[in-house]
Order: C-alpha cells, then structure tokens, then sequence
C-alpha cells in the first residue's frame, strides 16, 4: 500500500512540477499573461511549484525504508525520474502538440524502463 501512496504522490508531484517548470512556455496563449515580465512568470511557477514539494516530500518519506516504506534512496530517485518522463511525455503530447516524438525519445524510455528494472533486481 505504502508503495501505491508514494508513486501515486510522485505522480501528483510531478504534475506539478511539470506544470510549474513548462506550463509558462504556454501562457502566451493567454490575454491575462500577455504583459507579465519575467519575474511574474517566475512567482506563478514557484507557487505552482510549492504543491510539487508539498507532495514531493511527503512521498519521498512514506517511501523510504527508514520510514517504513518499501523503496530504497536510489529506488525513490530512479522511479520518480522515469515518472518526470512518463508526466512530461503525456503533457507535451497534450498542450505542445508541435513537438513531435520521435524513435530515439522511444528508445531512451525503454532504456529507462531497463533502469527501473536493474536498480530493483537484487
């Protein structure tokens, strides 16, 4: 169960995160953001980016092992790397619709894929 709850609060967190470090690039596609400078930007991303660390943190330490978790460090860090991916994929295919995957992108998935696995073979 611990395991679901921390990769379910990645997945929240990344979303976020997501959000926060690409969301912006979108915000030209909106009146109310048209005349913000720079430093605008980067307070709606930072106040996007608290809810990432508010799940982040949670998720990090009901995860590990000295917490009572399943995951060891280099596990939490390697499974939350792919999950950044797998949201970062899903939101460019829906709000950058320009950017095109290719083979290359789909082959380092699968090399990802393959890290996943040897980092929890014992």
């Amino acid at each position: 169960m611990k395991a679901l709850g921390t990769i379910g609060l990645l997945v929240l967190s990344n979303a976020f995160m997501t959000l926060a470090w690409y969301g912006h690039l979108r915000f030209k596609d909106f009146e109310w953001s048209r005349s913000l400078g720079l430093v605008a930007i980067i307070f709606i991303s930072w106040g996007i980016a608290l809810f990432e660390y508010a799940l982040q943190v949670p998720a990090n330490r009901m995860g590990h092992l000295d917490h009572g978790g399943p995951f060891t460090l280099v596990q939490l860090k390697v499974l939350q790397e792919v999950i950044t991916l797998v949201v970062f994929t899903g939101f460019t295919l829906i709000a950058f619709r320009n950017e095109q995957l290719r083979w290359n992108h789909a082959a380092a998935a699968l090399l990802l894929i393959a890290a996943v696995w040897l980092v929890f073979k014992k």
